[in-house]
């Protein structure tokens, strides 16, 4: 059998569907993996006492197991602790957990590479260690680690295939579902290469901008 664009066509509603969700779950998914990335960084940064070997820990266990098995648990494993999740969260979770650790690491170097004599001046200035951080280092941090973001978001947003595993109706679980059924394996493989790489080329070009921007202040 030969490419089928006309089946290819008509199964694109059923696709479209499942890019969707695979939009909104990575995009849940890292804002809050963000988020986590900022706090986790910040507790490290100002080695607040406890939470900064919390957060050690959880970045050594998070980039130290597989990701597919943090998946299995939060999806199986929580509902049996009595912390159950619908999939579209127990998917953002999982997700925002992973890329979180990955952001804390980033972050925490980017902070590092801020020179010394710039939190020196702003405690001349009088300014507590967190709001020296919050106005001084992290946003010149943020602009230094954002390639870092960036490798991690996309990874995170590949890697919401995964959620295929468990159910989660997203795009790589539409086109396997259609591939059991009609056995295109050509036309569907095809068309989950060229989204993927369409939605990467998209997220990279977003990113090129907004470090343009951030670059702008520093200019000659």
């Amino acid at each position: 059998m030969g490419f089928d664009a006309d089946y290819l066509w008509a199964n694109l509603p059923a696709l479209s569907r499942g890019l969707v969700l695979t939009l909104q779950i990575s995009a849940a998914a890292l804002l809050l993996s963000l988020l986590i990335g900022v706090l986790g960084a910040a507790a490290r940064h100002l080695r607040v006492p406890v939470a900064s070997a919390l957060v050690a820990a959880y970045v050594e266990f998070i980039r130290n197991t597989p990701l597919l098995v943090q998946i299995f648990f939060i999806v199986y494993g929580l509902p049996a602790l009595g912390f159950g999740l619908s999939l579209f969260w127990s998917g953002v979770l999982a997700l925002s957990v992973w890329a979180g650790a990955f952001h804390v690491e980033s972050i925490r170097g980017g902070c590092a590479s801020v020179h010394k004599g710039l939190t020196e001046a702003g405690a001349a200035l009088g300014l507590r260690p967190g709001r020296v951080l919050r106005l001084v280092v992290l946003p010149l941090a943020l602009r230094a680690c954002l390639p870092s973001l960036l490798n991690t978001s996309i990874s995170l947003l590949k890697n919401s295939a995964l959620l295929q595993a468990v159910g989660v109706m997203e795009l790589t679980f539409v086109a396997v579902d259609r591939m059991a059924v009609d056995f295109r394996v050509v036309e569907m493989f095809s068309a989950l290469l060229l989204i993927y790489v369409l939605l990467v080329l998209l997220l990279s070009l977003a990113s090129g901008r907004l470090e343009a921007v951030l670059q702008r202040p520093f200019r000659a």
